[in-house]
């Protein structure tokens, strides 16, 4: 019975672990009040509270590493487009 009930907790544990992904695309919208930033494909990501709302533009280049957390897409790295590029 033990087996069983630790197996059953493993199985809960792993099924509500946090999924990492990926994605690139251009920044649609920047929204300061819920700290959301919007992709051209539609989908939105929660900004992290340090990060410089003032660099993210609507028409950047972006490539984010995320991971979903309670059903939300939590931004946890993003590259920004060299600024000095010609």
């Amino acid at each position: 019975m033990r087996t069983l009930i630790g197996a059953v907790a493993a199985t809960l544990l792993l099924s509500t672990a946090a999924f990492a992904g990926q994605t690139e695309g251009l920044i649609k919208k920047v929204d300061k009040d819920t700290m959301t930033l919007t992709l051209d494909d539609g989908k939105a990501y929660k900004l992290n509270p340090e990060t410089d709302l003032e660099s993210l533009q609507p028409g950047m280049d972006i490539v984010i590493a995320y991971d979903v957390t309670n059903g939300e897409n939590v931004i946890t790295d993003m590259q920004l487009p060299d600024s000095d590029t010609n």
